[in-house]
């Protein structure tokens, strides 16, 4: 199988994960943090562990190599979710510029672990634009669709087809509705996961009509998320490789 990080759902070799220990720290640590980042409520630590250790344990079960983003003192317990950082692309790393201002360390934090391990970076996203990682989704190896969002901006956008339309991919452009406003939680992962070449996870009621029916077009077939697990994050799912997740079941999994 062909080798390239331009990939949501080819064979996943290796991959970096923040574990509960490195991010939440401990219970006084998250009882700092989790209402000045909007959390619904302070999360379990001792039942995040453990749910954490299952979920990495899966990874190695399915010979991942997993590498761990080290403890941050300057990046908070939203740091668990570290796909929001930064994106992987055959050029090397492009790191974020947060959304959310409770998470604007993260991407340096996480530059610090790539060059350890002598992963390029590619480029960084700049202020005033702001991009997360959320809300970018390769659709193939030549193409990646990125949403417009409260998360990430315009000039966001900008920078980040100034870095990728040069070395041949298109970049295409999903305009995300309000929703539940910019405190919320809404990427454009929120809504779709593709999950092979031609297949994706969805969550067709906040769907753009454009992109849509642009992910028609292409001949994506849609495994649409039923209303009562949309809250629960489960459009935003990891495929380790075409349609399989652990044990060949779907998974959903929190980013």
């Amino acid at each position: 199988m062909k080798q390239t990080h331009h990939s949501e759902y080819l064979k996943l070799d290796t991959v970096f994960i923040k574990p509960v220990a490195q991010a939440f720290v401990s219970n006084a640590h998250l009882e700092a943090q989790w209402q000045a980042l909007n959390y619904l409520s302070k999360p379990n630590y001792e039942a995040a562990f453990k749910e954490y250790l299952f979920f990495e344990n899966c990874l190695k079960e399915a010979r991942i190599e997993v590498h761990h983003f080290p403890y941050n003192e300057k990046a908070g317990i939203d740091s668990m979710y570290c796909r929001d950082a930064a994106i992987a692309t055959n050029f090397g790393m492009i790191l974020c510029n947060m959304g959310k201002t409770g998470r604007i360390h993260e991407p340096n934090a996480q530059k610090q672990a790539y060059l350890a391990h002598k992963i390029p970076i590619f480029g960084e996203i700049k202020a005033p634009g702001t991009l997360e990682g959320g809300d970018v989704a390769w659709l193939d190896e030549h193409t990646l669709a990125v949403g417009h969002t409260y998360r990430t901006n315009s000039e966001g956008i900008i920078q980040l087809k100034a870095l990728l339309e040069p070395r041949g991919i298109e970049v295409i452009v999903a305009e995300l509705p309000h929703y539940q406003g910019p405190s919320d939680v809404f990427h454009l992962m929120s809504i779709l996961s593709p999950v092979a070449k031609d297949l994706a996870v969805v969550y067709s009621p906040l769907m753009p009509v454009k992109f849509r029916n642009q992910l028609l077009e292409r001949g994506f077939s849609f495994v649409e998320v039923p209303h009562d697990e949309f809250e629960s994050m489960g459009c935003n799912v990891l495929a380790i490789s075409p349609k399989k997740m652990h044990d060949g079941r779907w998974e959903p999994q929190n980013t």
